[in-house]
């Protein structure tokens, strides 16, 4: 049976991806080439960096309901976090990402192939209640805390801050840095909130349609997310570097 594309979601997709482009060469531009830009490190800054990744998470999850190949999906974006691990500790050490969110997504991908049959058995708005509640619950653990942000629920116990399994998992060890770090936990829980918004949403006949438009040019671009994801940072790093030999930074 051929599954319906509804191209909205990779317009969406793409249109996320343009932003984190831009998102990407503002950080260049201010940590390694010292533009003066007061806000970027302040909340605005916070906002489009987490919108970007929120976005991503959530597509990636809404859109598991469609793929036709999970465990080769899944394989091909972890092995793409590999590839950004082993290139940035190779020749952009400073710059290095370890558990970054291509790792995680992938890594998300194939845990949701054996639990999706447990999942399913759940009632749609349970399932997306769950996953929000443990999603706030878990949301700073990477700092040591239970919460989300002002809403502080505990800390977590220091002893689980051990080791790079538990870094993964979002308990990073004390020396541990990263450029780009997406834990498994929390991300998962908003992952599957995505999961179970497909399960409400797709049920409406008006969803699908609106689903179904076309915006081209943003849809070439989410179709082809992974690659100009593993391509866009040299080249915007190249794009940056010309103009300040031009004079132009």
């Amino acid at each position: 049976m051929t599954r319906e594309r509804y191209h909205l979601l990779d317009a969406l997709r793409g249109l996320t991806l343009i932003s984190m482009i831009a998102y990407h060469g503002m950080y260049d531009l201010v940590e390694i080439y010292g533009a003066g830009v007061s806000w970027f490190w302040d909340m605005p800054g916070r906002v489009w960096q987490q919108s970007v990744c929120w976005t991503f998470i959530l597509l990636s999850g809404f859109c598991w309901n469609l793929g036709k190949h999970p465990l080769r999906r899944g394989l091909t974006v972890f092995g793409g976090g590999i590839l950004v691990t082993a290139v940035t500790f190779l020749f952009m050490p400073s710059q290095r990402i370890l558990f970054g969110i291509l790792t995680f997504l992938g890594s998300a991908m194939l845990v949701q192939i054996p639990l999706s049959r447990l999942l399913d058995k759940l009632p749609a708005w349970a399932g997306l209640i769950g996953s929000a509640l443990l999603f706030i619950l878990t949301r700073d653990i990477n700092a040591g805390f239970w919460g989300f942000g002002a809403l502080r629920l505990g800390v977590v116990p220091e002893s689980l801050y051990r080791g790079l399994l538990l870094t993964f998992l979002g308990f990073p060890e004390p020396d541990f840095w990263s450029g780009d770090y997406f834990s498994f936990f929390p991300w998962f829980f908003l992952f599957l909130c995505g999961y179970f918004l497909y399960r409400i949403l797709m049920k409406g006949e008006g969803i699908r349609r609106v689903l179904s438009c076309r915006i081209r040019g943003l849809e070439w671009l989410g179709r082809h997310s992974l690659i100009i994801y593993l391509l866009h940072q040299p080249v915007v790093m190249a794009a940056l570097e010309a103009a300040a030999l031009l004079g132009v930074l």
